[in-house]
């Protein structure tokens, strides 16, 4: 029997159809980050609290949720409060409260634990290193897991002048579509004034380990950062660019942190760096070479 010319067209868009749901299966585009950020290894002081705000805006992102049902990160804004205390010199403990905005609707990402582990006194000095355990409770609209779990070791070095830090981060997905990414990131900084610095942030994901995707399927971005106090308030500037066709084009962010005053003690609060990429190099006049 000769076929319709409906059943013929069909037959001729089947593999095409079939072809988009691979290519839109296999992309997973950027979905926006709470927290953008490098770790230096710097904590908190023992018995001391400090609180910083995370806010990234997305002007122009990918367009395509990186599931189904996921948020879009283009014109989202995300972020989280983040608490920290000092439980030892090398030791710090942290709460996130992640969210997102868009389309004028709040989202909430429940909540994060972690505990991180450095060097003592690790602004203070030449080589530093540490690592980061962080453990998220995520909602639909963020992942596709229920659970998952951040490994973030910490590797750095400075000097009076420069410094540079490395965090060869692996996210691990629980359940049924977890996966296991690598997502590196690193900063090369310089100092300009006692608390003014300048420099560049590197962030990206290649997808999962032992199956990474082809470069232009990964996610790459440049940051040009500035760090700088305001009064006692630490804050840390940066607009990153999408090097690859599966991230975010244009993204802002802003981390403002405050450190209160050490119980007991007659330091103000904000004297010392907060945790995170704040300030990283602002204990450099202690050092005696």
């Amino acid at each position: 029997m000769r076929e319709s010319r409906f059943t013929h067209l069909t037959r001729l868009k089947r593999p095409l159809l079939i072809g988009a749901a691979v290519w839109v299966a296999t992309q997973h585009p950027a979905h926006a980050a709470d927290e953008i950020q490098v770790y230096n290894a710097a904590i908190a002081a023992v018995g001391q609290f400090t609180v910083q705000q995370h806010l990234n805006y997305t002007p122009l992102g990918v367009k395509e949720p990186p599931f189904p049902g996921g948020l879009v990160s283009n014109g989202a804004i995300n972020g989280t409060p983040e608490f920290a205390y000092g439980l030892t010199d090398w030791w710090e403990v942290g709460l996130y409260l992640p969210f997102a905005i868009q389309n004028q609707t709040f989202y909430s990402n429940a909540f994060k634990v972690r505990t991180l582990f450095v060097s003592p006194h690790a602004d203070q000095r030449d080589f530093f290193y540490g690592i980061n355990f962080e453990f998220a409770n995520e909602t639909p609209p963020f992942a596709q897991t229920r659970f998952a779990m951040e490994i973030r070791p910490i590797i750095g070095g400075r000097n009076s002048e420069y410094e540079f830090i490395v965090n060869p981060i692996v996210d691990v997905g629980f359940g049924r579509f977890g996966e296991t990414h690598f997502a590196p990131a690193a900063r090369v900084a310089r100092k300009f004034d006692d608390d003014l610095y300048a420099g560049f942030e590197y962030y990206s994901d290649w997808g999962n380990i032992g199956d990474f995707k082809a470069f232009a399927q990964q996610e790459h971005a440049l940051f040009a950062v500035t760090d700088f106090k305001l009064g006692v308030v630490d804050v840390n500037f940066g607009i990153g660019y999408g090097l690859t066709p599966a991230s975010d084009r244009w993204i802002v962010k802003t981390i403002i942190g405050y450190a209160f005053p050490v119980p007991g003690s007659n330091t103000a609060g904000g004297d010392r760096a907060t945790t995170g990429p704040v300030n990283p190099m602002s204990r450099a006049t202690q050092r005696t070479w």
